[in-house]
């Protein structure tokens, strides 16, 4: 695996970085020795926060942890990518397809089935939806107290996505056809 480090408004040390590659070496049982790792540490006031992206076959698994000690926000991260592995490795023999950028060996082993792991969905809405603006949508999910909103943009014609962001700002998701 080819890890790709990076920190904002942080050194990386070789501590930290021994600890990154020792932490998530340990998914290099799952990928192929070309798979790219990307980690960006950064440190706002006293979060520490780990960012790992990690591109398979026109997916993407990702994961954001923080916490007030950057080892701990590692291995958090470490804990949830792997729950997601699992879950990817159920879609793929489910959808039967080929996980080229996996081993053999992670199809191989025992599926760690667990029920919370199954994606489930529960509800189905559906309503209409009217051109408006981004700042527009992220009003009226402001109004209706959800953390996103569906909405047809009225600059580009295209459904589009409003979301609040952690930090409290928002986010804009805008399809990209290829």
């Amino acid at each position: 695996m080819n890890f790709i480090i990076s920190g904002k408004n942080i050194e990386v040390t070789p501590g930290l970085k021994d600890s990154v590659i020792s932490k998530l070496g340990k998914l290099e049982r799952y990928f192929t020795p070309d798979t790219e790792i990307i980690v960006t540490l950064s440190v706002e006031k006293d979060r520490q926060k780990i960012e790992v992206t990690i591109p398979v076959k026109g997916d993407i698994i990702r994961s954001e942890q923080t916490s007030t000690d950057m080892y701990v926000s590692i291995d958090l991260v470490e804990e949830v990518i792997e729950r997601q592995l699992r879950k990817y490795k159920n879609k793929l023999i489910a959808r039967h397809q080929e996980g080229s950028a996996f081993k053999q060996e992670f199809f191989e082993e025992e599926p760690a089935i667990d029920s919370t792991d199954e994606i489930q969905i529960v509800r189905t809405k559906k309503f209409g939806i009217k051109p408006m603006f981004p700042e527009d949508a992220c009003v009226q999910m402001e109004l209706l107290g959800h953390d996103f909103f569906v909405f047809s943009n009225a600059e580009t014609e295209e459904v589009n996505v409003v979301y609040k962001r952690k930090n409290g700002t928002f986010g804009l998701i805008e399809p990209e056809f290829q």
